[in-house]
């Protein structure tokens, strides 16, 4: 069995990653494809309406030290006071039963991705405008406006990593990054290497059927 692909996705807060997210994973259980996402482990507090284990595994400071120490997370990072971690084993595990895996994570836990997985698939999305950011946090009213501007000044430092990954999404338009995020996916699925048993099994048929 072929092993799955990792995919990063990174954009700044209130960019609508978590959107694009959710709109692949319900095409993804339409079409029966297997990709999985990757929660997060995190310290800071769960917010309303977030269950642990489905939104994030949530645990305390000194877990997840106990955590880094052992080379538990294939990248972690402190992000607005709180700390995150993709646990190493879960990925690894799912790619190897030849299951796609897509990571939410900052430019941070990016790059620390890349360093051990170069074959990692990397997106950043980007919202259209400065002013178009910010109007998308303000009406989420999920933080203060000294955390809005604060999240503002984080986002011109993320934005300007766009260079360390392999694609970028605009999302002005839902419906159309959503179309380009699904693109990539599609694509490194057809890719020789992941194709390659399929194809085997058309050759087989046609084996079975045609005299040599």
């Amino acid at each position: 069995m072929e092993s799955g692909d990792l995919f990063i996705l990174s954009a700044p807060s209130g960019a609508g990653k978590t959107t694009l997210i959710q709109r692949m994973f319900d095409q993804e259980r339409a079409d029966g494809a297997r990709m999985v996402f990757s929660v997060s482990h995190t310290t800071r507090a769960p917010r309303m309406g977030e269950v642990d284990g489905r939104d994030y595994h949530f645990v305390d400071g000194d877990t997840f030290r106990e955590l880094v120490a052992a080379d538990g997370f294939l990248e972690w990072a402190e992000v607005h006071g709180n700390l995150y971690g993709t646990s190493r084993q879960a990925v690894e595990e799912q790619l190897e039963a030849g299951v796609d895996v897509m990571l939410d994570i900052d430019v941070q836990g990016a790059e620390q991705v890349l360093a051990r997985r170069p074959d990692a698939v990397s997106i950043f999305v980007l919202p259209p405008s400065y002013q178009a950011l910010r109007d998308r946090l303000t009406r989420r009213g999920l933080d203060d406006e000294a955390t809005i501007e604060r999240r503002l000044a984080v986002s011109l430092s993320e934005i300007e990593c766009y260079e360390q990954y392999q694609y970028v999404i605009v999302n002005e338009d839902v419906d159309k990054a959503s179309a380009a995020l699904a693109a990539i996916v599609v694509e490194k699925r057809h890719r020789l290497v992941r194709m390659r048993d399929r194809v085997k099994s058309v050759l087989e048929a046609f084996d079975s059927k045609i005299p040599g």
